[in-house]
């Protein structure tokens, strides 16, 4: 049986990424679950007890194959015939790279009050610089933990 925690009970901690060459959807995949408190023994589905993440140079992050060029997101405007559609490469040379990691971490969230909350917890610079150095963040190497999460 899982132990119910209390809010008061909840540690947070800081974990700072360098997506340098990284693959996007591994990454992402790995960020959604550090946020949701999946890698916690702790964790409850219910609860917003996931941890901060950092994120540093997300204008070096990589696609494998072809998906810089021909992935393509698609978001509604409301309106009949609103469809508007982009790829990572347009958001990439409008210098908005960082909404392509938070694009593929926020569909990896649950939709709804928890998932906004869970993905407020996500910090994404693209230079090297955050102001995030006073919560002592914890460096995962994330190129270390699998060979494939290292695009060359």
């Amino acid at each position: 049986m899982t132990p119910f925690i209390k809010k008061k009970e909840i540690k947070k901690d800081w974990i700072l990424i360098n997506a340098q060459n990284l693959a996007v959807g591994r990454l992402a995949s790995y960020i959604s679950i550090v946020l949701r408190g999946k890698n916690k023994p702790t964790f409850n589905p219910h609860m917003d007890n996931g941890d901060f993440v950092i994120v540093t140079n997300t204008d070096k992050i990589k696609f494998t194959g072809k998906k810089f060029k021909n992935k393509k997101y698609f978001r509604h405007t409301g309106h009949p015939g609103g469809i508007k559609e982009t790829s990572p490469q347009i958001l990439h040379e409008k210098n908005k790279s960082n909404e392509i990691l938070k694009l593929a971490v926020k569909r990896m969230l649950p939709s709804g009050v928890l998932g906004k909350k869970q993905l407020g917890n996500l910090k994404i610079y693209s230079g090297e610089n955050h102001p995030h150095n006073t919560q002592n963040p914890k460096i995962i190497d994330f190129s270390k933990l699998n060979k494939k999460n290292f695009v060359r």
